[in-house]
């Protein structure tokens, strides 16, 4: 088969990759705390032809190496409630799931108050111990938003400005996301440390996906992705035309 076939078929199935990326990215232009992805590709060599002096490599089309997040900030957006928080500058709000103990990050800082049944420290007449149902900010999904000093956070006033913590890594490069707007740190990643970051109450953070310009990567990876067809048809109709002849 005339490589060009394969050229064009690789082309169009990692446009397609490509088109997922650039959609989700538009899907969530208006979820708060939002990072966009960025798709960055690469050329592949399938074999090396002999120069003057050395080998000289040959390109049979490019592939999706990898996606990186756009970690820079979001516009702030003035919500009027109060226990939303935006973070001016560096760093993440921590999240942690009392049922699994699991901790995550994220920029979005619309929280809520969550309830929660903790035990009082006293025992009742059966000797069971005695709870007491307290509110503490959560994210509104089942997680508690971590203080400054990493516990939670109970709400008594909830026109009051909060102890929230800002968390940060030297780098973000590899976090891993979970859902749209929450990250789990990596090795690489290095430590967990206080962030030099600015809480602001009664704002949160727009989506950093500029729509204009993903509806333009949008266009391109449709036109090249029509493009890898046509090849792809063009190299069929060319090897049909060369196996009739045979005939």
């Amino acid at each position: 088969m005339n490589q060009s076939f394969y050229i064009g078929a690789i082309g169009a199935q990692q446009q397609l990759q490509r088109l997922n990326i650039h959609g989700d990215n538009i899907a969530n232009v208006n979820t708060y705390g939002f990072k966009a992805d960025r798709s960055r590709f690469t050329a592949l060599m399938h074999q090396n032809h002999r120069g003057v002096e050395e080998e000289l490599p040959m390109g049979v089309g490019t592939r999706l190496l990898m996606t990186s997040t756009d970690f820079s900030q979001g516009a702030p957006a003035d919500s009027g409630r109060t226990l939303d928080y935006y973070i001016e500058g560096d760093g993440f709000f921590g999240l942690v799931d009392l049922a699994t103990g699991d901790v995550s990050f994220t920029r979005n800082g619309a929280f809520y108050m969550s309830q929660l049944e903790r035990a009082t420290g006293s025992v009742d007449e059966n000797g069971q111990p005695e709870m007491e149902l307290v509110y503490c900010l959560g994210d509104g999904e089942g997680r508690f938003v971590l203080s400054e000093t990493g516990g939670l956070i109970e709400i008594t006033d909830p026109e009051e400005k909060l102890p929230v913590g800002i968390f940060d890594y030297v780098n973000y490069n590899g976090m891993e996301q979970i859902g749209d707007t929450r990250y789990l740190p990596v090795d690489k990643n290095g430590g967990l440390s206080y962030g030099t970051g600015i809480l602001r109450q009664g704002m949160v953070e727009r989506s950093n996906a500029d729509l204009a310009e993903e509806l333009t990567k949008v266009i391109e990876s449709q036109r090249a992705y029509g493009m890898a067809l046509k090849m792809v048809q063009t190299s069929d109709e060319i090897e049909t035309t060369i196996n009739n002849l045979r005939g």
